[in-house]
């Protein structure tokens, strides 16, 4: 199945683009899922062209092809907390999630091998701090 469109900001995608590449002697499997991710991606700048898009610090509502409904932040590696609902961008359904809007969906294979389907249901946009 042909993936979905995906939207990412200009800054996320230069952070990101370094994060997965110092992954790669590491994590290989995490590094090239991500840089295929960011590769496919549309890169805008900051403005009306990301709202409504996952993007890091941005939380997301979904829902996956068994029914469960989940509300997560995306966020960097450090800030990750499965408890606070803070999941990583290298965790397979976070780099699944990045550049998403509401509406689309994406087939992901998660740890254990299997394949889901998500649909995000909705997004809050990144706050700027000023």
């Amino acid at each position: 199945m042909r993936k979905p469109s995906i939207i990412i900001s200009k800054a996320d995608h230069e952070r990101l683009t370094t994060l997965a590449n110092g992954l790669l002697e590491k994590k290989p499997e995490m590094a090239d899922a991500l840089l295929n991710e960011l590769e496919r991606a549309k890169v805008a700048a900051s403005g009306n062209a990301l709202n409504g898009t996952a993007q890091m610090g941005a939380t997301v509502d979904y829902e996956s092809d068994d029914g469960n409904k989940r509300r997560v932040t995306l966020v960097y590696p450090a800030d990750a907390d499965i408890a606070q609902g803070k999941i990583s961008i290298l965790t397979p359904i976070g780099t699944a999630l990045l550049g998403l809007k509401v509406g689309q969906s994406i087939d992901w294979t998660a740890n254990d091998g299997r394949t889901h389907r998500l649909t995000i249901t909705s997004v809050e946009d990144v706050v700027e701090a000023s």
